[in-house]
């Protein structure tokens, strides 16, 4: 896979967790300990998301 797809592919699946943590979310009786992984995992992706644009750059 080219950088440009992994990167392409990280962002799609960095959008789909956001959808994600909204549902959760949206739920009254959400659960705190899915958010906080949802979030970290988003979190996570978003930090390889940069080092490849910095280093594409």
């Amino acid at each position: 896979m080219t950088t440009e797809g992994h990167i392409a592919a990280l962002e799609r699946r960095h959008k789909e967790l956001d959808r994600q943590i909204e549902d959760e979310m949206a739920h009254l009786s959400h659960d705190d300990m899915t958010v906080a992984a949802l979030k970290r995992k988003k979190l996570e992706i978003k930090d390889e998301l940069q080092k490849l644009q910095a280093n594409a750059a």
